[in-house]
């Protein structure tokens, strides 16, 4: 079969490649690398389609290195013991690796010892955080360099580099058609390569427009996959924007994560900003959450949009308070520095002491709940902030008769 475009604009040189600035140029860390001839292990991560795998290429080409590639996922150990095998007779190899997160065991208790001696050197690809996903024994020995989303002006510029090249021939399209193709590859250069294929194929005259273009694929390309960073990204974009009470920016990235189809990723999240974020100043968005959820998920998409759209609104602009997940936090900080004390006898089981709160007016009675050596801690700090102003007076008072009455 034919050389894919994505393949064969596949950069051999550091210089080919497109984006990465903050990497890659004059006075840049991966250019200064090839510049002095030396390479050290290092992890690319970023989103797919950036360039992680054409800038591993074309740094073993610029450095003219002996070199193999393997996929951690794909390649069995078999595989590896070959690399560590031709390293020893070539006195040195680059192992160029992707979905290096998925190495297993096996696989490391195999590299490590290369990689400390300097047997192996390591080109590691990942569109996951490598500090999060990555064992800390691998990611020790490497350096770690993101790769940053290409712009929209990155990819216009290399598809215009592919008609200034020829490389489909006789092909006829113009400067609105690129850019249409650069806004929905969602920075994903390889889509947008496959898209201009694809439509250059898929015509008798070689001529794309905007209406060819729709026919064929419409739909942006996420950086977000649904176990990538991307995604995750996404999902923080979404609490993040209704936790800081911007209803635009919450409603487009709902939008987003509609249009990716992630509505279970949606209700998740909506639940925790209900009680993370908005908490006891507004106690009714858990029920009023959970209801949307259910009109979403009983008339499905598209009409789930509307229920949920209504929903993010209200959140947004609700009062908010995170009194209630700091007070659990500073609880649970306690509990695990062991910092717990016993348990007043007056509220053991067997107590004959205790005072039934329910027996005086108010419902209420002072007596000691906390360990001795508690007794002047507070996790709960109130908020002026819609309900919990109600909350925050009760705490109060109550807090005042326990100073004024002494503790049995």
């Amino acid at each position: 079969m034919n050389e894919l475009l994505a393949q064969k604009m596949k950069p051999k040189t550091l210089n080919d490649v497109v984006g990465q600035k903050h990497l890659i140029g004059e006075n840049k860390v991966l250019s200064n690398l090839v510049k002095n001839g030396k390479i050290f292990s290092m992890i690319l991560y970023g989103p797919p389609g950036i360039g992680k795998t054409s800038i591993a290429n074309a740094l073993v080409n610029d450095l003219g290195c002996h070199y193999r590639f393997l996929n951690a996922t794909i390649n069995n150990k078999k595989d590896f013991d070959a690399v560590v095998e031709e390293a020893k007779m070539l006195d040195g190899i680059v192992l160029v690796m992707d979905e290096i997160h998925r190495l297993n065991k096996d696989k490391q208790d195999l590299l490590l010892p290369q990689l400390e001696s300097g047997l192996i050197t390591l080109i590691g690809m990942t569109t996951s955080n490598p500090y999060h996903s990555i064992n800390p024994a691998i990611r020790s020995r490497c350096q770690l360099y993101e790769l940053k989303p290409l712009s929209v002006d990155d990819i216009i510029s290399a598809l215009n580099n592919v008609i200034a090249k020829k490389i489909l021939p006789k092909i006829k399209i113009d400067q609105e058609a690129i850019e249409h193709i650069a806004k929905i590859s969602g920075s994903d250069l390889r889509y947008a390569y496959n898209l201009l294929e694809v439509a250059y194929y898929s015509t008798n005259d070689q001529k794309i427009d905007i209406d060819l273009l729709k026919k064929i694929n419409n739909k942006p390309s996420y950086i977000s996959d649904k176990d990538g960073d991307g995604h995750y990204d996404l999902l923080s974009a979404f609490q993040k924007s209704i936790r800081g009470s911007d209803v635009d920016a919450a409603l487009h990235y709902l939008g987003r994560l509609i249009e990716f189809g992630d509505l279970d990723s949606i209700y998740r999240r909506m639940s925790v900003i209900c009680y993370e974020d908005i908490g006891l100043a507004n106690p009714n968005m858990g029920p009023r959450v959970m209801a949307a959820i259910s009109a979403s998920e009983l008339v499905g998409l598209p009409e789930a949009r509307i229920p949920l759209g209504e929903i993010v609104i209200e959140l947004a602009l609700s009062p908010k308070s995170n009194t209630a997940i700091t007070a659990i936090n500073m609880a649970l900080k306690d509990i695990e520095e062991g910092n717990i004390g016993s348990i007043p006898d007056v509220i053991k089981i067997n107590t004959t002491t205790y005072k039934y709160p329910h027996n005086f007016p108010g419902s209420f009675v002072v007596q000691q709940y906390m360990p001795d050596n508690l007794l002047n801690r507070h996790y709960y700090t109130p908020k002026n902030s819609g309900y919990e102003i109600n909350l925050k007076q009760i705490y109060e008072r109550i807090e005042k008769l326990k100073k004024e009455k002494p503790r049995n």
